[in-house]
């Protein structure tokens, strides 16, 4: 069966919504497979060409899909399964496949907050996407957005920081880390959460393939926020999505002369609810959830603070610029960031205490070995310490500690 809900997927020309409406004539995508093509005539909705697609039964193309899921070890989920979401079910246009690397989530048992915005935010925007997604995570939310540069990147991160699962949706396949700049968060989500896309592996992240994937983050959520956009743009698609999936919408207030605030504050006209802090937004879904939510202790607000103040100042640090006449630095006038006072948990102290032994760069396998820590919560613990500038990376994702 799993073949079959593969090749219908892959038919050419053929939009979901269409999909659904050939799923719900014949009943199981078995059936659509092994019809005479002149059942196809009967439905309306079918073009020459669609029906021409329906006509092609080879299953040459399926099974090398299979051979890279398989390779990639990529969890395939269809519209038929068991534990595929309900509320993409509820779509009139839902994804009929889902190609997944990482976890498997029990989406219906969450509240899932979507978070959107602008690929060239301000720095306001960007502390507050990360804030955002560091509130959401660490108070029993998930967080889902895609991988942009700009405000989807900014709250991953943010709630990577809280150790907890977060989701991400691709427009290509989820073998194909976009955009590159981003690869190591790529990585990271993978490793304590889920990438995921309705494209099969290997499919490149064309622009007309983003449009489409907008609805599926706005549909796995609850409720979506858009940080900040212009009036007309993707993150506005996402939330024209989520209006037409009953979803909520809420909206991060703006500098009135902001081009980046045209988008919010345009919803807010329009009625969305303004948000001040991640409170507002999961003050929302408490009753529904309140074995999952929880408030954040002013303990870890403080934390949230530090970390925030530290992501922007490496963002905002100047990039390859050189001074004219460089003049060497005493090395006793080099200091390195207090660990006590960045707040670190304890098991972050205890990596890098480790690290700083070692001497020399330490893969995540073997710190996973020598702190007895799961590596998702290993891959976690070296963003956060790298955010600080109290390891860097090396080539062969390998990490040794700043001296």
């Amino acid at each position: 069966m799993l073949k079959e809900w593969i090749w219908l997927a892959t038919r050419r020309g053929i939009k979901p919504n269409a999909i659904c409406e050939i799923l719900e004539y014949f009943g199981t995508p078995e059936r659509v497979y092994y019809a005479p093509s002149h059942l196809y005539e009967e439905l309306p909705v079918l073009s020459p060409h669609m029906r021409e697609s329906l006509c092609d039964k080879s299953m040459e193309q399926v099974e090398q899909i299979l051979e890279a899921c398989e390779r990639l070890n990529l969890r395939v989920m269809t519209y038929g399964d068991g534990d595929y979401p309900q509320r993409l079910r509820e779509l009139a246009d839902p994804p009929i496949v889902l190609y997944i690397l990482g976890r498997t989530i029990q989406f219906d048992q969450e509240p899932v907050i979507g978070v959107v915005g602008t690929r060239t935010p301000s720095q306001y925007g960007q502390r507050v996407a990360t804030q955002l997604g560091y509130g959401i995570s660490k108070s029993g939310g998930l967080l889902v957005s895609g991988m942009a540069q700009g405000i989807d990147a900014a709250a991953l991160k943010g709630a990577l920081q809280s150790g907890r699962p977060v989701v991400s949706i691709l427009a290509g396949g989820v073998d194909l880390p976009y955009p590159r700049q981003n690869i190591g968060l790529y990585h990271d989500v993978a490793a304590v959460g889920a990438v995921i896309s309705e494209r099969p592996p290997g499919t490149p992240h064309l622009g007309e393939y983003f449009p489409i994937r907008n609805r599926i983050i706005s549909g796995l959520s609850l409720g979506v926020v858009a940080v900040e956009c212009r009036r007309h743009s993707g993150t506005m698609r996402t939330i024209e999505h989520a209006l037409e999936q009953n979803r909520d919408v809420f909206a991060v207030p703006g500098n009135i002369d902001s081009q980046n605030s045209e988008g919010p504050n345009w919803l807010l006209r329009q009625g969305a609810r303004p948000i001040t802090g991640y409170e507002d937004i999961l003050e929302e879904y408490w009753s529904y959830f309140p074995q999952k939510l929880q408030t954040m202790s002013p303990m870890n607000q403080q934390v949230l603070q530090k970390r925030i103040e530290a992501v922007l100042e490496k963002q905002e640090k100047p990039q390859n610029i050189q001074p004219s006449e460089p003049k060497p630095e005493p090395q006793e006038q080099k200091t390195l960031p207090d660990e006590e006072s960045l707040g670190l948990t304890e098991q972050e102290r205890h990596v890098l205490a480790i690290i700083r032994e070692k001497k020399r760069a330490c893969e995540p396998d073997e710190l996973v070995e020598w702190a007895q820590i799961p590596v998702r919560q290993i891959l976690s613990i070296l963003s956060v310490l790298q955010i600080y500038g109290l390891i860097e990376e090396q080539p062969g994702k390998r990490f040794k500690a700043q001296s």
